[in-house]
């Protein structure tokens, strides 16, 4: 006869753990089972903890804090019963796309291809259920538009960016638009933060909002939606410290817990029909993360255009959250129960598991956290004869042995793997069943391992410039330099990325983007323009060729009836794309420079970090402007002490410049050169300047009409012979 297994945990009772203590939460996560926080195994040997026995006497504290908890916020669950929100308890794979991806919007054809877009995450990791729509950060900054207008910049504007929503939508993918409360100092918008995102929510058809740094996004804005007609779920970046806001904000995001033991999720146990979605945009290894969301029955950001750096999940990670979503989709009524328990007692050292039970069907979700993979029975569940058990991340009837009231499963589960069982109820049918354990069948027909973990960095090449006609003698307005040995040496002033492979961009003789460059190099002779491209000279092209941009949304949107505005001519031309500019170059007989071309003109060979020297001179260049207009550039000559070694001037301070641009197969960039004396203020999240000659601006490029800027403009370039 064969033994019986300890059946549950409750009759293994810890006589040093208080089941009334209520334990302390440690930011958006719960302590682990145990004392609370300060025993002596929170800190050295949490591999002593017994978890199973701690785990009753820990959940009836944590329901009591819980009971507490919602009196103290005056909990009421209204907004989680609204019929039209209901979908946000779905919602298990979101992402946050760039406008700049490649994929999501074609620059050559100017078309957004959302089902492009789509196709690609189905592909690899399963698709998605909702995309947070990001066309703010970086850029916002550059300029003084603020966060609501860049989304009519958009390719169509705002009926473009409706359309695209349609399509989405067409797909059954939910959009969220972006909203952050540090935007103060573009322009005013001119109503509340709440009226105008409700305004344009409601203008594009969009079913949520993402509060970018709100820690719960405020209920002004809940009933700003309502009062317009347009309900909207609402995702802050964290609600740890605002829980408050639990009560109308149906989503959050935040980081998952890297411990061992997993942790349960805070404001998943508050309120469980709250969908966390875990967000982890640096990481190369996902498998905490993915841990955790199995565990808590939450969901997953799948966020790989960071920023338009690109971190894109491995194949393993990929395949496994395919896996894990498949799961949560089928049984969203479970992962949603208001009587899930997590540490439901496992027979396995290292493996945990959750139980989630609704409506005569129940799901445990099991993750193996050991480095090495285990086998055999894994949990044993009370049994009720009729009962069906399934083996849903395998796809089939589970191993199960019946003895003493109890069913044992039996499962083999990777290195870090992952386990799902699902028991049905006698009395209840669960429609299409057979269809989902056949898929589940399929996909595990080959194990995680064998898929790839390697993380690969996403490579880059640089859009050619083809030379000119060499010309022997400066041509009028351009200045003369010479040959000569020249250390390039730049970095790249992103905010967020530190210095890992893929950050900013691969020089042509680099074999990985990165935020720092150097090279000595040997420096043909060349011709720049002493001063920027006036709106003089670009109104002589754009008369003797008729130019007219297919797009053409803010071209030149500082000229009055298609001429510079009076006293203008002379000031730098901006509002013009990197395709206007080349446009303009190819006319005149000259090209961009590449930035090392712009920095040797700027700099020298002898290294210095401004134009006139080592040494910051106020008087070099135009005054810093800190409020919210932008100010027209000023004339190119205006500051003379801002000559370089070889007397270019305008090169600091003034206006940004167009120079290279490089590409990947989901990002474009272009770099700028100068700065510009715009600087917002409110926050250090705005488009930093870059006045120092060994750092430049990374630009990211969608299209013309959101490209272009009042604070870029261009000078050019002829090659010498």
């Amino acid at each position: 006869m064969s033994s019986s297994p300890r059946p549950v945990a409750a009759e293994a009772h810890d006589p040093e753990i208080n089941d009334h203590e209520i334990p302390h939460t440690i930011g958006p996560h719960l302590p682990l089972p145990g004392k609370a926080p300060g025993w002596p195994f929170a800190t050295i040997g949490k591999w002593k903890m017994d978890v199973n026995a701690a785990a009753e006497g820990w959940l009836a504290a944590l329901t009591v804090w819980r009971r507490e908890h919602l009196i103290r916020i005056g909990y009421d669950d209204a907004q989680y019963r609204r019929p039209e929100l209901l979908w946000s308890q779905r919602n298990f794979v979101h992402t946050q796309m760039m406008v700049e991806d490649r994929f999501f919007h074609d620059p050559v054809t100017g078309r957004y291809t959302i089902d492009r877009y789509l196709d690609d995450l189905e592909t690899r990791y399963g698709g998605i259920d909702s995309v947070l729509i990001w066309y703010v950060y970086p850029n916002i900054g550059i300029d003084d538009r603020n966060q609501i207008e860049l989304a009519a910049d958009l390719p169509g504007g705002i009926d473009g960016l409706r359309g695209a929503i349609a399509d989405f939508h067409r797909r059954g993918v939910k959009v969220f638009l972006p909203t952050m409360p540090w935007d103060n100092g573009t322009r005013e918008v001119g109503k509340s933060d709440w009226q105008a995102i409700a305004e344009l929510a409601k203008a594009v058809n969009a079913d949520g909002v993402n509060g970018d740094t709100y820690n719960g996004v405020p209920r002004a804005f809940r009933d700003a939606c309502d009062a317009i007609g347009h309900p909207l779920v609402f995702q802050p970046e964290s609600t740890a410290s605002a829980e408050e806001a639990l009560l109308w904000n149906h989503q959050s995001w935040g980081k998952a817990s890297i411990e061992m033991i997993p942790a349960v999720s805070k404001f998943k146990w508050l309120e469980p029909r709250h969908l966390v979605n875990v967000e982890n945009r640096w990481g190369r290894d996902r498998s905490d993360d993915l841990h955790y969301i199995f565990f808590n029955g939450i969901g997953y950001t799948s966020w790989e255009n960071v920023w338009g750096i690109w971190n894109q999940l491995t194949e393993r990670d990929g395949e496994a959250l395919r896996r894990i979503a498949t799961i949560e989709r089928r049984f969203a009524p479970q992962m949603v129960s208001a009587d899930w328990r997590p540490y439901a007692p496992t027979l396995q050292a290292g493996v945990f598991a959750s139980r989630f039970p609704k409506g005569g069907i129940t799901l445990w979700t099991l993750v193996n956290r050991n480095e090495y993979a285990v086998g055999g029975e894994q949990m044993a569940v009370p049994h009720r004869p009729g009962t069906r058990y399934v083996d849903a991340w395998n796809g089939g009837e589970a191993r199960m042995r019946i003895t003493g009231g109890h069913a044992v499963f039996d499962a083999d589960l990777e290195v870090r793997g992952f386990g799902a069982l699902v028991a049905i109820d006698p009395d209840t049918t669960l429609d299409s069943l057979d269809a989902f354990i056949a898929r589940m069948h399929a996909m595990s027909a080959k194990p995680l391992h064998m898929y790839s973990k390697q993380w690969r960095f996403l490579p880059q090449r640089i859009v050619a410039i083809e030379a000119t006609k060499r010309v022997a003698q400066a041509p009028s307005g351009m200045t003369a330099i010479p040959a000569g040995t020249f250390d390039f040496v730049v970095g790249g002033i992103e905010i967020e990325g530190q210095t890992w492979a893929g950050l900013d961009v691969q020089c042509p003789w680099e074999d990985s983007p990165r935020r720092h460059h150097r090279k000595l190099m040997q420096m043909r002779p060349f011709h720049i323009d002493t001063r920027c491209v006036t709106n003089a000279a670009f109104k002589r092209f754009v008369d003797d060729v008729h130019y007219s941009p297919r797009d053409s949304h803010h071209f030149l949107t500082h000229w009055k009836s298609g001429r510079p505005q009076a006293g203008w001519e002379d000031r730098p031309v901006t509002w013009v794309s990197i395709e206007d500019a080349r446009a303009y170059a190819a006319w005149a007989g000259k090209r961009l420079p590449h930035e090392w071309e712009w920095q040797y003109a700027a700099q020298g060979s002898d290294g210095r970090r401004y134009p006139w020297g080592d040494t910051w001179n106020a008087t070099a260049v135009p005054p810093l402007n800190r409020e919210r207009l932008v100010l027209p550039p000023e004339i190119g000559d205006a500051h003379p002490d801002g000559a370089s070694p070889f007397g270019v001037l305008d090169l600091v301070g003034n206006v940004w410049q167009w120079t290279d641009e490089y590409q990947d197969d989901h990002t474009r960039s272009a770099i700028l050169r100068g700065g510009s004396p715009y600087r917002p203020r409110s926050s250090h999240w705005y488009f930093p300047q870059t006045y120092r000659l060994d750092q430049h601006g990374k630009y990211l490029l969608m299209a013309p009409c959101k490209d272009r800027s009042a604070c870029i403009g261009f000078r050019c370039v002829v090659d010498a012979g």
